[in-house]
């Protein structure tokens, strides 16, 4: 993975991807709304600061079918059609690749999707939370534990979004001085101080995070302070890209974690020991496990990823099709089928019981594939671009129809509901970065009516 220090953690998509912007000086945009560096001096409950502001940033569903846009975008207003500025974009865009391969023949072994479904609606648009990057290549930056609840990373806080009670609350700030409560063995525990959050996970009451300089933030939502902290390694190019939270065969919780170091590494989620650790021969840029704990997919640099016994770390099995470096995968709640992200702009299918060739190719509009989730029922299957494209396939459809919702902006992460009701995504804007929420569509969809 490409290695890239980032000083200014909101609009550090700007370097990589020479695309036209919102104006920061946007006379249009909304000068009520709560500045970043406001909240990183707030480290209590501050609900009653964005409630001050909710009107101007807000978009109901409501307002939507009335004709606002939903990221609140004020098109007639400005020098510039909707349709003209996607236009501009699809246009400008470069998507950024770690190898160059001709890709003539990449088109014709995709599958051709139909994209005009609803599969989620859209529910609700606020700009008082905001997700921010720090690798422009890693985009897990957003979690949802429920359909009411969504986590996510603003500049050095980590902030929860009830979308219940449409309120924020920052759980976890790491601009000050961090210091462990837990002594744990095997790694010593290390206060660390001004993290850059590079990626998270959120499961079964668990924060975990990496830090752009291999740090290791592990928190129990139930618990006041940070359980465990420390960094893992101390290699120059140490960055985690991925982290992961799963429970290994016997049901015991665990926590994997993917460096540049080419190192993979697995902790016991109680004592926080470390337990085992893998070396590959690249950087490791994603890791996931399967639902049986059993097998590890295994993606970095390089065009093949790998499968390996999640309890030895012993290679079991090699998928090759991708051109470039892949940074995302996910598994089918049954196990059987893996879902790929690469930088080739594609996400490949592989089934467990056939790994000489894809299942099926998907093929993003624009640019790399950054992040995928299947829903927990397997119905969907959702993935995104870097920017301004996330797409929803139907499964059960052979994955040949989909919806494309189409946004403006860096996306920051992707996230299902664990009921696949609500779909989460995290949009990075100067001035548009905000949080949305889509739905899931049902037949009774008629009694939004009423109400």
């Amino acid at each position: 993975m490409a290695h890239f220090q980032n000083d200014d953690l909101e609009y550090i998509a700007d370097d990589y991807y020479d695309v036209p912007d919102f104006e920061e000086d946007d006379p249009f945009s909304d000068d009520q709304s709560v500045k970043n560096d406001d909240i990183d001096f707030l480290d209590s409950d501050f609900e009653d600061d964005f409630e001050i502001n909710k009107s101007k940033t807000d978009t109901s569903a409501l307002e939507a079918r009335n004709g606002k846009d939903i990221q609140g975008i004020p098109w007639d207003r400005l020098n510039f059609s909707r349709d003209k500025y996607r236009e501009t974009r699809l246009k400008q865009y470069k998507n950024y690749e770690s190898l160059w391969r001709s890709r003539e023949d990449l088109e014709m072994e995709c599958l051709e999707v139909e994209k005009g479904k609803t599969f989620y609606d859209f529910q609700f648009n606020t700009r008082l939370v905001k997700s921010t990057i720090v690798h422009f290549q890693l985009r897990n930056l957003l979690w949802a534990t429920s359909k009411h609840d969504v986590y996510l990373m603003q500049n050095y806080s980590v902030m929860h979004w009830s979308s219940l009670l449409r309120r924020g609350k920052e759980v976890l700030s790491v601009a000050k001085p961090i210091v462990p409560t837990l002594k744990c063995p095997g790694f010593l525990p290390q206060p660390l101080s001004r993290v850059q959050i590079s990626t998270m996970a959120v499961k079964e009451n668990l924060m975990v995070a990496g830090g752009f300089q291999g740090e290791l933030i592990c928190k129990y939502l139930n618990n006041p302070g940070v359980d465990f902290c420390t960094k893992i390694t101390a290699d120059e190019n140490a960055i985690t890209n991925a982290v992961d939270i799963y429970r290994n065969p016997n049901g015991s919780l665990r926590i994997m974690t993917a460096n540049n170091d080419a190192q993979v590494r697995i902790f016991d989620a109680e004592s926080f020991a470390c337990l085992n650790h893998f070396t590959f021969n690249w950087s490791v840029n994603n890791t996931s496990v399967s639902p049986d704990g059993k097998l590890l997919a295994v993606l970095g640099d390089s065009v093949e990823c790998l499968l390996a016994d999640a309890e030895s770390g012993k290679v079991t099995g090699s998928l090759k099709g991708h051109l470039d470096y892949s940074f995302a995968s996910a598994w089918h709640p049954d196990g059987q089928i893996l879902a790929t992200g690469n930088q080739d702009t594609t996400c490949r299918l592989w089934d467990m019981r056939n790994l000489s060739e894809s299942l099926a190719v998907l093929q993003g509009r624009m640019g790399a594939i950054r992040a995928v989730k299947f829903t927990d029922d397997g119905r969907f299957l959702s993935f995104a671009e870097p920017a301004d494209f996330v797409h929803v396939i139907d499964t059960g459809s052979g994955y040949v129809k989909g919806q494309e919702i189409d946004l403006f902006g860096e996306i920051a992460g992707i996230s299902f509901s664990p009921d696949g009701e609500a779909l989460f995504i995290g949009i990075a804007d100067r001035t548009y970065g905000s949080l949305l929420e889509f739905n899931r569509r049902h037949s009774n969809r008629y009694l939004e009516t009423m109400f």
